[in-house]
């Protein structure tokens, strides 16, 4: 799942990041309002985190911005001010919910899960390929009934094979989706995980389609 967090107090932003990081998100981080409304147009995000009180552009007007285009990405609006008004002028605007700082982390992270949730919903919460199950909600993979620990970045890769089961993957697109915007890294971080879950999961799951990517499937790919 990828993030984009706009907030100008880069303290804040830069724990937020970590903290969402270490939960196996894929984050970026944008400090002005016009920036983080380039940052949301330009790349494909599933949560955005929006303070209201940015330089440049402010968050009423960046999520007016995105809601008028036919963004419907999630958004979770971020405000120091406490009062209704600031709120209803937030939902009104279009955001989907709000917290008002200074705010517990855990609470954070609660809300950015109910509303990737939501925006999941109709969704099968539990993917399943053959004798594999990929429990979205509660972050649980099996095989075979045997539960597979996974860390947060390995489960995030599965995550997405397994959203597009019986389709070829390609490693770019992986990447993209785990890692944030400013990953320089080696690209065949990619291969690792991989390898690694291919360990941990067992043979005939997970088939490399050479020159295309990757494809998760029951059985021989």
């Amino acid at each position: 799942m990828r993030v984009l967090i706009v907030e100008d107090e880069r303290r804040l932003a830069l724990s937020l990041a970590r903290g969402l990081t270490a939960e196996g998100f894929a984050v970026d981080v944008a400090h002005t309002g016009t920036d983080g409304l380039h940052r949301a147009t330009e790349d494909g995000y599933d949560l955005i985190i929006l303070d209201i009180m940015l330089p440049g552009m402010n968050g009423y007007r960046v999520c007016s911005a995105l809601r008028a285009a036919g963004d419907e990405t999630p958004i979770l609006m971020l405000t120091a001010k406490d009062g209704e008004y600031d709120e209803a002028e937030g939902l009104d605007t279009g955001a989907d919910d709000y917290l008002t700082k200074p705010f517990s982390y855990v609470v954070l992270v609660a809300r950015v899960r109910a509303l990737l949730r939501r925006r999941g919903r109709g969704a099968a919460p539990a993917l399943r390929i053959g004798d594999l199950v990929v429990d979205r909600a509660a972050r649980r993979v099996t095989r075979g009934g045997a539960e597979v620990t996974l860390t947060a970045k390995e489960f995030a890769v599965l995550e997405h094979l397994a959203g597009r089961a019986g389709e070829v993957v390609p490693k770019a697109e992986i990447l993209a989706h785990g890692w944030d915007f400013a990953y320089d890294g080696d690209p065949n971080i990619v291969e690792v995980y991989i390898s690694t879950l291919r360990r941990k999961l067992g043979p005939g799951l997970i088939h490399t389609v050479r020159g295309a990517g990757y494809r998760l499937a029951a059985g021989r790919g």
